[in-house]
Formats: structure tokens, C-alpha cells, sequence
């Protein structure tokens, strides 16, 4: 794999622990069913301060967005880049996006 693909692949990983399964229901929240199937709460994503290694289900503070909130940029970032894309107008362009 280059660089660029295992960059992709563990933002990728880490990025489902936020997005909904094949069940409807996301890691993060693990066992907590107000935030899984509540609908004035299910589509609100909090970013919590700890994950819990075994599950994924969010640990710690809620309130305050730390590193967690990383995702959100991972999904913009490898939503619209490709390899190619940097290669071709260099990191000074792409920072600029």
C-alpha cells in the first residue's frame, strides 16, 4: 500500500465507529439506545474524548469536540482528494481547498 492508501484506510476505519452499520446503529454510542434509536437524538453525532478500544462505543466527555472531531475533516479530506490530485498540484494547492 502507498502512503496515501494507508492514510485512507485508517480514516476509513476510524470513521465508522461515527457512521451508521448495516443495522442502522453507530459503534460510538455502543449500548446507549436513546442516541441509537431515539429520532430526536439518532442523527446527532457527538464526538466523544475516549473510545472504547473493544467497541468503539464512546468514552469520557461528550461536550467539548477533541481529537475525535478529526473525522469530520478525514470525511471532507478523503471525500474529494485522490492521490493524483496531490501529485499533481502539490501540497502548497491543496492546502488551500
Amino acid at each position: 500500500m502507498t502512503l496515501f492508501e494507508v492514510s485512507r484506510e485508517i480514516a476509513t476505519r476510524l470513521t465508522r465507529i461515527f457512521l451508521r452499520d448495516e443495522h442502522g446503529r453507530r459503534p460510538v454510542y455502543g449500548a446507549t439506545q436513546v442516541f441509537q434509536t431515539d429520532p430526536y437524538w439518532r442523527d446527532y453525532v457527538l464526538f466523544y474524548e475516549y473510545l472504547n478500544g473493544d467497541n468503539g462505543a464512546g468514552v469520557g466527555a461528550s461536550h467539548q469536540t477533541g481529537w475525535t472531531g478529526l473525522v469530520a475533516t478525514l470525511i471532507q479530506l478523503f471525500g474529494r482528494v485522490a492521490p493524483a490530485d496531490i501529485l499533481e498540484t502539490g501540497r502548497p494547492e491543496f492546502a488551500k481547498a
